[in-house]
C-alpha cells in the first residue's frame, strides 16, 4: 500500500466509526413488544451523536415529534399516549440512523421486585431453589396471554449508576413464562382478566438481597439512622482484606516451609461478600436505568433478609419507597408490598416493622401471607394466592372496584374493659370470623410483661381478649413469633396481619 493511500484509508476507516457511534441508540426497555403506560406522557429516550437531531414517529397521533440530543448525546422527550387497548401500534425513529419498533401495546405498565420469593418462577429449575409455583405444569401451560408482555431485568450489580439493564420484552406465552416472576405473573394475569387491556410487567429482583442494596447511595449517606448500614458494610469489607491478607501471609510461609510441588495448603481462602449483598449496588445497575420508563406502581416482596435489623427496617423501607418516587417524577406512585410469610427463621418484629410502615408511606398497601406460608421452606410455592391478593388492592385503589375490601383485618386500637381487652381493626367492616372452633395465637400480658395464651372472643367487628392468669390485663399480642398458625379472617377470607399493642423491648432489643 502506498504511502498516499494508507493515510486516506485511516480517515475513512475513522469517519466509519464515527458514523456507528453517532447512531440513534434505545435502552433494553424501549424495544420491540412493549407495553407503555396508558393516558399519560411516557418517556421515550436514548443517546445519539452530540446535538443530533431526532424525528419521532407514533402512529397513534399524526404529527412527528422532533427533539435534539444534548452536547454528551443525551436525549429524552415525552410523548401522550392515548386510552389503552389491544391495538398494536410502530414507533419510527430517525435521525442519522433508522429505528422502526413494533408490535407495541398500549396498557397498564407495573414495576415488581424485591428478593427470591418475587425472583421464584413459575416453572422448575433442578438442583435449584426454584421448585416451581404450587400446580407448575398446569400454570405453563395455560399461560396463553399474547397481552401480558414480560421483561425481566438481567440480575447485575454496580458501584456506581449505570445507564441501562439488560432484558427484552417477550409476549407471555407458554414458551416464555416457566422463567418469570410467579408472583409478577399472577398479578398481572389477575389485572388483565378483570381489566382486559394489556398489562406490562417489569421484573427486576434478586434473591437473598436486603433493601438497602436497592436505595440509593445519597439515601443511606444523608440519613442519620441508615448510616450504620454503610459503616457496617465498611467494616466488613475491611474484615475481608484483612483476613486475605493474612491468608496470603501464611500460604507464603507454607510454600516457604514446604518447597516440594506436590505439597497442597490446606489454608482456606476468604471470601467477599456477595455482588448482590452490599449497599446500593442493585439500585444503581437494576433500577436507575430504569427509572425513566413510565410506570403505573410498583409490587414488592422484599423482608426475609432484613429480619435481624427489623427495627432498621423502619426507616429504610420508607426511605427506599421515597428514593424510588423520587427518580420516577411521578408522585407517590401506588406500592403495594408483600408481608412475609411465617418461616422458622424469620421473626415477628420484621411483619411489624412492614405492617407499620403502612403508616409511613403514602398510597401503600399490604397482603398478608400468614396462611400462605411454609415453616420449612422460605419460598412457599403459592404464588397464586399472593399474586391475587396484591391485584385486589390494585383493583380496588386504582382501578374503580372502590367497593372491594382489599386487605385482611388491621389492628386500630384497643380498650381496657375490667380483666378484659376489646381490639378494635380496619377493614373489619363486614365481619370477623374464625376458620377453627376456637381462636388462636392471641396472648395478653399486664404489668410484669408476661404473656399467657388467650381466650378470645368475637364480639361484632371486634375481638375481646382474656385470661384466668391475668387479672389487669395491659397489652394483647396476636401471632407474634416466628411460625404462627393463626386462623382469624373477615368476612372476605383475608387474613389479619400479626400484631402487637405494647412496646415493650423484644428479642431484638429494640
Amino acid at each position: 500500500m502506498s504511502q498516499l493511500k494508507k493515510p486516506v484509508l485511516l480517515a475513512l476507516l475513522f469517519c466509519f466509526h464515527l458514523a456507528i457511534k453517532a447512531q440513534i441508540k434505545l435502552p433494553a426497555l424501549v424495544g420491540d413488544n412493549m407495553v407503555l403506560q396508558q393516558k399519560t406522557n411516557i418517556n421515550l429516550w436514548g443517546w445519539a451523536s452530540p446535538n443530533e437531531k431526532i424525528a419521532i414517529l407514533v402512529d397513534w397521533q399524526k404529527n412527528v415529534i422532533e427533539t435534539s440530543a444534548d452536547q454528551k448525546g443525551n436525549w429524552k422527550v415525552a410523548v401522550e399516549t392515548p386510552e389503552g387497548s389491544k391495538k398494536t401500534y410502530t414507533i419510527i425513529l430517525e435521525g442519522k440512523n433508522k429505528i422502526t419498533l413494533h408490535n407495541i401495546l398500549i396498557g397498564e405498565v407495573w414495576l415488581c421486585s424485591g428478593q427470591s420469593n418475587m425472583f421464584f418462577p413459575v416453572g422448575k429449575e433442578d438442583g435449584t431453589w426454584k421448585t416451581g409455583v404450587k400446580n407448575y405444569e398446569e400454570e405453563i401451560k395455560n399461560a396463553n396471554f399474547p397481552d401480558i408482555r414480560l421483561f425481566t431485568v438481567t440480575t447485575n450489580a454496580s458501584q456506581k449508576p449505570l445507564n441501562d439493564v439488560e432484558g427484552s420484552w417477550k409476549s407471555c406465552s407458554p414458551q416464555t413464562i416457566s422463567s418469570f416472576s410467579g408472583v409478577a405473573y399472577f398479578f398481572g394475569r389477575d389485572l388483565y382478566q378483570k381489566l382486559n387491556i394489556p398489562i406490562g410487567l417489569i421484573s427486576s429482583s434478586w434473591g437473598g438481597t436486603k433493601a438497602e442494596a436497592w436505595t440509593s447511595q445519597k439515601v443511606l449517606e444523608d440519613t442519620p439512622i441508615l448510616l450504620p448500614i454503610l459503616e457496617e458494610n465498611a467494616q466488613k469489607e475491611k474484615n475481608y482484606y484483612t483476613d486475605l491478607a493474612t491468608y496470603y501471609s501464611n500460604l507464603k510461609n507454607e510454600k516457604l516451609d514446604h518447597i516440594e510441588e506436590s505439597y497442597k495448603s490446606n489454608l482456606k481462602k476468604p471470601s467477599p461478600q456477595g455482588e448482590n449483598k452490599v449497599p446500593y449496588v442493585l439500585y444503581n445497575a437494576m433500577l436507575y436505568p430504569i427509572s425513566n420508563f413510565t410506570i403505573k406502581g410498583a409490587i414488592w416482596y422484599q423482608g426475609e433478609s432484613n429480619a435481624e435489623t427489623a427495627f432498621r427496617y423502619l426507616s429504610l423501607f420508607p426511605a427506599m419507597v421515597q428514593n424510588w418516587r423520587k427518580d420516577w417524577k411521578q408522585g407517590d406512585f401506588p406500592f403495594y408490598y408483600v408481608q412475609i410469610a411465617p418461616h422458622k427463621s424469620q421473626n415477628p418484629e420484621i411483619r411489624e416493622a412492614q405492617l407499620l410502615s403502612l403508616q409511613k408511606i403514602p398510597n401503600s398497601g399490604m397482603v398478608v401471607t400468614t396462611d400462605v406460608g411454609d415453616a420449612n421452606n422460605i419460598h412457599p410455592t403459592d404464588k397464586q394466592t399472593v399474586g391475587k391478593r396484591l391485584a385486589l388492592i390494585a383493583r380496588a385503589k386504582n382501578y374503580g372496584d372502590e367497593r372491594l375490601v382489599y386487605s385482611g383485618p388491621i389492628y386500630d386500637h384497643f380498650q381496657i374493659k375490667k380483666q378484659t381487652i376489646q381490639v378494635f381493626f380496619q377493614y373489619a367492616e363486614s365481619g370477623l370470623k374464625t376458620k377453627g372452633k376456637t381462636l388462636t395465637e392471641f396472648q395478653i400480658a399486664g404489668k410484669d410483661q408476661v404473656f399467657y395464651p388467650a381466650v378470645a372472643k368475637i364480639k361484632n367487628n371486634t375481638i375481646i381478649v382474656s385470661s384466668p392468669k391475668v387479672k389487669k390485663p395491659i397489652a394483647v399480642r396476636f401471632a407474634w413469633k416466628a411460625i404462627p398458625e393463626p386462623n382469624l379472617f373477615n368476612k372476605n377470607d383475608l387474613p389479619a396481619s400479626p400484631f402487637r399493642t405494647d412496646n415493650w423491648p423484644t428479642k431484638l432489643g429494640k
